[in-house]
C-alpha cells in the first residue's frame, strides 16, 4: 500500500509518500517540504497568520512535487496532521487533504502529529520495539511510553511552561543570534565552554516530578546573567553563554529520558522533533545510553523536523494494525492529546 502524508501544523508544508511493507517498515518514496522559516525570521518567531498564508501558497506545488518524485498519479490512502498545532495552519493542510482524498476517492486518515515524530524512526531503524520516546521541538517537550505504534501512546511527562525549543529561540533572540534559535545557539556553542556558567537545571530536585520539565527559569537565568554583566559594564562571552545554556537543557532532557526508560523497564530510547538535531543533546544522549545499557535511536535531522513522511508512516502503521479511515467531516484539534493516534469523526 502506498500512503501519502500531509503536514502543516506549524511553519513547514510537508508532503511525504511511503510504501507500507506489512512488516513494521516503510520505504520512502518522496519527501517534499516547503518551509516558511525565512518569512518568520524578521519577527523573531513563528507568526500564525503568516504560517497559514504560506501553507496556502505552498500546498499544491509541494503536493505536485511529491507525486512527481514518487512517480505515481495518486496514493492508495491519504493521511494528514489533525493536531496538535497552530489552528489556522492545521486548517489549510486538512482542507487540502480532504479535497484530494475526496477527488481521488481514497481512504482518509486524520492522525496525530506527535505520534508521527515517533513513527518516522522506523524508516531508518526498522520496526519499533517497546520504548520511551523523547520529543523536543519549538512547541513540544514530551516523554512518551510507546508499546506499539498501533496502540495508544502514554505520556510520562511534559513541560510545565516553555518547550525546550522555545527556550532556545528566546535565548538566541536575547543574545542577538537570530531565528531559528536552535541552529544558531548550537553553532555559537561550538566555540564556548559548557562549564563556564552554572545555569540551573529545572525540576531536578528530590520533590520534583520525575518526568516533567521546566525551562522558563533557565531562560530567565540567562537573561539575568546578561543584564547583570551589562549593568556592571563587564564583558561576557556569547559562546560561553550558548554552550552553558545548551548544556543545561541537554543535561535535563537526557537525564530524565534515561530515567524514564529505566522506570518503565524498556531498553530503547527514541529521540524525535526538530530540537533533537542539536549536537549536544545527541552526544549526551549517546553517552548516557551507553552507560545505562540502553539502545538509542535517532532519525537523521531531516526526518526529525516536521515533514509529511512522518504522517504517512504513522498512518501506514495504523492501517497495518487494522485501523479504519476517518470521516471527511472530522475537525482539526489544535490541542490534541498525544494518547489519541487518530481521530475518526
Amino acid at each position: 500500500m502506498i500512503v501519502m502524508g500531509v503536514e502543516s501544523s506549524c511553519d513547514e508544508t510537508g508532503v511525504g509518500i511511503v510504501r507500507w511493507n506489512g512488516d513494521g517498515t516503510c520505504d520512502l518514496l518522496a519527501d517534499e517540504v516547503a518551509s516558511s522559516v525565512d518569512q518568520h525570521a524578521r519577527y523573531g518567531g513563528v507568526v500564525p497568520e503568516v504560517a497559514s498564508r504560506a501553507h496556502l501558497e505552498a500546498i499544491v506545488p509541494t503536493m505536485r512535487r511529491a507525486l512527481a518524485v514518487a512517480g505515481i498519479e495518486k496514493p492508495d490512502a491519504l493521511a494528514v496532521t489533525i493536531g496538535p498545532g497552530l489552528a489556522g495552519a492545521l486548517l489549510v493542510g486538512v482542507a487540502a487533504a480532504k479535497a484530494y482524498a475526496a477527488a481521488w476517492n481514497i481512504p482518509f486518515y486524520a492522525v496525530n502529529h506527535l505520534g508521527g515524530h515517533v513513527s518516522v524512526d522506523t524508516l531508518e531503524h526498522g520496526p519499533l520495539p517497546s520504548c520511551v520516546a523523547l520529543l523536543v521541538s519549538g512547541g513540544h517537550t514530551h516523554l512518551l511510553h510507546v508499546e506499539d505504534l498501533g496502540k495508544p501512546i502514554v505520556e510520562l511527562g511534559t513541560t510545565v511552561d516553555d518547550a525546550a525549543g522555545e527556550a532556545f529561540d528566546k535565548v538566541a533572540r536575547l543574545l542577538g543570534l537570530g531565528f531559528p534559535g536552535g541552529p544558531a545557539l548550537d553553532a555559537a556553542a561550538q566555540e564556548g565552554d559548557r562549564n563556564a556558567i552554572a545555569f540551573p537545571r529545572g525540576m531536578t530536585g528530590p520533590r520534583d516530578s520525575r518526568h516533567d520539565f521546566s525551562f522558563s527559569g533557565l531562560k530567565t537565568s540567562v537573561a539575568r546573567y546578561v543584564e547583570s554583566k551589562e549593568r556592571a559594564g563587564e564583558s561576557f562571552s556569547i559562546p560561553d553563554i550558548a554552550a552553558s545554556f545548551q548544556e543545561a537543557v541537554a543535561d535535563v532532557l537526557t537525564m530524565k529520558a534515561v530515567r524514564a526508560a529505566k522506570d518503565v523497564g524498556v531498553d530503547t530510547l527514541v529521540l524525535g522533533g526538530g530540537a533533537t538535531a542539536n549536537s549536544r543533546i545527541r552526544s549526551l544522549a549517546e553517552q548516557r545510553c551507553v552507560e545505562a545499557g540502553i539502545t538509542l535511536r535517532i532519525p537523521k535531522p531531516r526526518l526529525c523536523t516536521d515533514n509529511g513522511v512522518m504522517i504517512a508512516s504513522l498512518a501506514a502503521h495504523l492501517i497495518g494494525n487494522g485501523a479504519g479511515p476517518s470521516e471527511l467531516s472530522v475537525a482539526t484539534d489544535p490541542g490534541l492529546s498525544v494518547s489519541v493516534s487518530q481521530l475518526m469523526r
